[in-house]
């Protein structure tokens, strides 16, 4: 009896082969690659990237001396010489190494670049809390300073036409907020940062302008008759509130840091010639501007008028008319530019959520669509709440002093993680602290104003 021999059972079948799987696997990924880079393209962060280092310094200086310079006056005289003083550089200093961190911080992993503030918070706290802590508050500060802005745009325009028509029975200022809201509904149009960059060097020279102005013209005046410098509030609780205001005014006056990352963007960056360098020198010049604005106007226009000097110190100053409509059309051109300096950011938000997630396809008229959008809701929140100042003070104690003082250094100590109780270990901590407190005590004062503000105020009136 014979015995079989045995057979492959594998030899009548055929040996699966991946090289297809393997390729239409790469094909997806070819495919999806080119996608992202069609997006990238058309996103208003990551769409050029031939910037300059000047582009970072007026850019700089339109995200930082916004017209809030024009109430630090307002602001030494809630809190007096010493303190004044006192914060005024010690914020000045700390948003300038908080600054720097974030600038450090922006290509600080390999061959990959944070374009966006939220990009680096997800690389520290993890991708779902990352967004859930910073997108929020940058989105406060952004959306809250553009509807600042679009108030005091105008405000601005009103009063030029109060001083020039002299008008007992003025223009509502609905109708001001409504034409300053025209402008931006051209220019939020402009697809990216770079194409912004010369209405945002306008807009550094004005705010520069209005600042010299308002300085020279204090000086002019020379000091009032019985000046005081005394605390203007009758009682403690009072001095004490508006001593909190001020401090918000001063985180207000610091909050370019919530598009520096985006700016830096714009830069080419390679290993050799990494975008920190040229960004940083940006910076540097940026900072120097702020600090010839700020002190000067600040302090300046607390010797002149003392505490009886207005929140705004164009008003204290009345004369000469034609300086004064001159520095409030500054003011107005300043603002078209910085409005759209952090409109940027929330239109690069909105553009990805809508074209990431939600599979939109990038074109213009998506882009039309949502651009109106935005500028008509910021311009009716503004008509609708023309007292933003005080509910931007309440909430953004919140995210200003958060985005500005502290969030750079807890994000560097996770990241960097500097040796404890060393030098930076130190001075990061000091900074997280001083921020936590601005944080907690800023929106005590702005929930005092939108309380005495909204007592009698009338919707649309």
């Amino acid at each position: 009896m014979g015995v079989q021999a045995p057979t492959d059972q594998n030899s009548s079948v055929p040996v699966p082969s991946n090289i297809d799987e393997q390729l239409e696997k790469q094909s997806q990924i070819v495919e999806q690659l080119k996608r992202q880079k069609e997006i990238d393209d058309w996103l208003p962060i990551t769409s050029s990237r031939n910037a300059k280092w000047w582009y970072s310094a007026f850019h700089n200086v339109n995200a930082m001396v916004g017209a809030g310079v024009l109430s630090l006056p307002f602001a030494m005289s809630n809190l007096g010489w010493g303190p004044g003083i006192v914060i005024l550089v010690l914020s000045w200093v700390i948003t300038l190494f908080t600054l720097w961190q974030m600038v450090e911080m922006h290509e600080m992993v390999p061959g990959k670049r944070f374009d966006r503030y939220h990009e680096l918070g997800q690389h520290a706290f993890g991708e779902k809390l990352g967004l859930w802590i910073v997108v929020p508050q940058q989105l406060i500060c952004e959306v809250g300073v553009d509807i600042v802005y679009m108030v005091t745009g105008g405000k601005s325009l009103q009063k030029i036409h109060i001083i020039a028509r002299k008008d007992k029975d003025p223009i509502k200022l609905t109708y001001f907020i409504m034409i300053f809201a025209s402008a931006q509904f051209v220019l939020s149009h402009l697809p990216n940062f770079n194409s912004i960059s010369g209405i945002s060097l306008a807009a550094a020279v004005m705010s520069l302008s209005y600042s010299t102005i308002a300085c020279t013209a204090s000086v002019h005046k020379g000091v009032q008759p019985g000046v005081e410098y005394g605390y203007l509030a009758q009682s403690t609780s009072g001095t004490a509130f508006n001593f909190f205001t001020a401090l918000g005014d001063i985180a207000f006056a610091y909050s370019g840091h919530n598009v520096v990352l985006e700016i830096q963007a714009i830069i080419p960056s390679s290993p050799e010639k990494p975008s920190k360098k040229p960004m940083w020198r940006g910076v540097v010049i940026a900072y120097i501007v702020v600090a010839l604005c700020y002190f000067p106007v600040a302090f300046i226009g607390y010797y002149t008028f003392g505490n009886k000097v207005d929140d705004n110190i164009l008003i204290s100053l009345e004369k000469p008319e034609w300086l004064i409509i001159t520095a409030n059309m500054f003011v107005v051109i300043h603002v078209i530019g910085g409005y759209q300096l952090f409109a940027m950011p929330v239109f690069d938000m909105i553009e990805s959520l809508l074209v990431k997630k939600l599979h939109f396809r990038p074109t213009t008229r998506l882009r039309f669509i949502t651009r109106n959008t935005y500028v008509a809701f910021t311009m009716l929140v503004g008509i609708t709440f023309p007292f933003f100042g005080g509910l931007l003070g309440f909430f953004g104690g919140f995210a200003f002093s958060p985005t500005t003082y502290f969030l750079p250094c807890v994000i560097w100590l996770i990241i960097k993680k500097p040796r404890k109780f060393s030098l930076s270990w130190f001075v990061n901590w000091i900074c997280i602290t001083l921020g936590v407190l601005l944080m907690i005590l800023s929106p005590i004062g702005g929930l005092r104003n939108i309380i005495l503000q909204a007592k009698n105020y009338k919707f649309y009136d």
